[in-house]
């Protein structure tokens, strides 16, 4: 099965999944807005960090199996892998635009036998929406496929996840889901297994809801530990020798384009059901505020000294350049507008940061009367424990001797 596909959205998501329906012969046009990172690509480079991939672009753009442009063309399967935010306004209201636009992009190539394939996690009824957006632009959808196939995959093993994991194929209808597995069949070795759209969106959306939960449990508790003076970790440890109990490490929050959105799409859509859920999601999101007071507590403690204090990740997890949704960049933007102390902003994996003058990691720690560790970098391991008058606040269970 040989086709013609259109990737828009050349992201953490949509590149991998470009090059990798490439590799497996596919003939592969990728759509982003960007005209740099297409640029990038045709040069058969990455403008995102993950393993693997920029010899894989490389491979696939020198054999003319994969090239990138600003605008889609016609072609026999549309994937659209494009942003899904959720709007910072206090109702948290998914973000749909980016979508849309992506639908409106491909509507004047969309032919009847094609299948329209939403990659992009999103609440339930958006692959309906993206049909209803190419009908009103005229496209007869009844004989379009459309589906649903969220990926469930972390950076850093984007690659191998995309081709291992199983995937969910949710067709609007069961021909849809026939189509499209067919055409998944050609890249992914991990099982295919058939649903409706919409159970395929709440899938994904429950998946990460699932885990926002277990992980503000964590958070909680590592709050709870603080104000009775024990050792959160100590404690979990303990616990988890219970054979059925796997509690999580805590952190300073929760981000990614994933966790910390996905439970607000099912809250969107059941507002007064999904208690739990957004309490779990309001509990993540407090716990960089709480370690916002923690780092006040430490640095008021040095009186009319201005203490130097390090501030040591912005990424969402660690060892990888995705900012997305970080709670570190929350943390740190806070913290750096007060001028009671000498601010170092350290993240080893990219090269510079519009809202933060970056410091080399070594020379932070190093300088450093307080290290704020937000990030389990794998650079960081060690090293912090280099400068023993440093205080420090580790907020993601690095190892620092």
């Amino acid at each position: 099965m040989k086709t013609k596909i259109c990737v828009v959205g050349l992201g953490y998501i949509g590149l991998p999944t470009a090059a990798l329906m490439a590799k497996a012969g596919h003939d592969v046009v990728g759509v982003d807005v960007n005209q740099k990172a297409v640029d990038t690509i045709n040069a058969g480079h990455i403008h995102i960090i993950e393993n693997g991939l920029e010899d894989l672009v490389r491979d696939v753009v020198g054999a003319g199996k994969l090239k990138a442009q600003t605008a889609p063309c016609e072609a026999d399967a549309f994937v659209l892998a494009v942003p899904t935010p959720v709007h910072e306004d206090e109702g948290h209201t998914p973000g749909l635009e980016y979508v849309d636009a992506a639908a409106q992009s491909i509507a004047p190539y969309v032919k009847p036998g094609n299948m329209v394939i939403l990659e992009s996690t999103s609440p339930v009824g958006t692959t309906e929406r993206i049909a209803d957006i190419l009908a009103k632009r005229g496209v007869d959808k009844t004989k379009v496929y459309f589906a649903h196939c969220p990926e469930r995959v972390i950076p850093g093993r984007a690659l191998i996840e995309l081709v291992g994991n199983d995937r969910i194929i949710g067709g609007m209808t069961p021909e849809a889901t026939k189509a499209v597995k067919a055409l998944y069949a050609t890249f992914v070795n991990g099982e295919l297994l058939e649903t409706n759209s919409r159970t395929a969106e709440m899938s994904k959306l429950t998946e990460n809801s699932f885990r926002d939960v277990n992980i503000a449990f964590a958070n909680e508790l590592s709050m709870i530990c603080d104000d009775l003076g024990i050792d959160t970790m100590e404690l979990i440890n303990l616990a988890n020798h219970h054979p059925r109990v796997n509690i999580l490490t805590p952190g300073c929050g929760v981000g990614g384009h994933c966790i910390a959105v996905d439970p607000w799409f099912v809250v969107s859509r059941s507002p007064e059901r999904a208690k739990l859920i957004r309490c779990a999601r309001e509990e993540n999101d407090f716990k960089s505020d709480w370690v916002v007071g923690k780092v006040r507590e430490t640095y008021r403690a040095f009186g009319k000294f201005r203490p130097k204090i390090a501030i040591l990740g912005l990424a969402f997890k660690p060892d990888i350049d995705d900012l997305r949704a970080s709670p570190a960049i929350k943390i740190a933007a806070k913290l750096v507008k007060e001028s009671i102390a000498d601010w170092m902003v350290v993240e080893p994996n990219i090269q510079s940061h519009p809202q933060f003058e970056l410091t080399p990691y070594e020379e932070a720690i190093a300088k450093a009367d307080v290290i704020v560790v937000l990030v389990k970098h794998s650079k960081f391991k060690g090293l912090v424990g280099r400068n023993p008058a440093a205080r420090v606040l580790n907020f993601c269970d690095l190892q620092v001797d």
